[in-house]
């Protein structure tokens, strides 16, 4: 199958929609700028098809989510395979916080890219978590009352049902276009 040329591919990985959500909105902001975008969600069956589109497009846009402070191992083949090529990189994470954490995670994936791959920058932002995430934490509670760290992590957990929301959108859009 021959991949058409594009200026930008979008390529993404999402567990809960949180990456997905943003992967979108960077393809209308793009669209709305006049810029075609490959868009490809990485799964373990779309790991070639991502890797085409990249090798079509001009610039590479990939995002994440974060697993134990870096990316999937399918996003990793994926940004393994990007020699020579631009790269943005942009993600979610369940918890939002100091931008030098987000800066902690978008390093862990930078050292994913080939030396050659030229690193445009990154942009992250916090994401909603799943169900099963707030369990976990309302289990640990429950074996050690009171905790306060364990608390912040239950609260945490309700301040990030709201992301990503518009701003952080906007933001990881903003950051996109200045890089590109």
């Amino acid at each position: 199958m021959e991949t058409k040329h594009s200026d930008i591919a979008i390529l993404y990985n999402s567990n809960s929609g949180n990456t997905r959500m943003v992967a979108e909105a960077l393809e209308r902001a793009l669209a709305g700028d006049g810029t075609q975008a490959a868009v490809v969600e990485i799964t373990a069956e779309s790991v070639a098809q991502a890797a085409e589109a990249a090798a079509a497009a001009d610039a590479v846009l990939v995002g994440f989510w974060c697993d134990k402070g870096s990316c999937t191992d399918e996003v990793a083949q994926v940004l393994s395979g990007l020699s020579g090529k631009r790269v943005f990189l942009f993600g979610t994470a369940g918890f939002g916080g100091a931008p030098a954490y987000f800066e902690r995670i978008l390093s862990a994936v930078r050292t994913k890219l080939p030396e050659d791959a030229t690193y445009l920058g990154g942009a992250m932002c916090q994401g909603k978590m799943g169900q099963g995430v707030l369990a976990r934490y309302e289990a640990m509670l429950a074996e050690k009352p009171g905790d306060a760290h364990i608390t912040s992590m239950i609260d945490n957990f309700h301040a990030a049902l709201g992301h990503p929301d518009e701003a952080d959108l906007a933001a990881i859009v903003r950051a996109a276009r200045v890089a590109l």
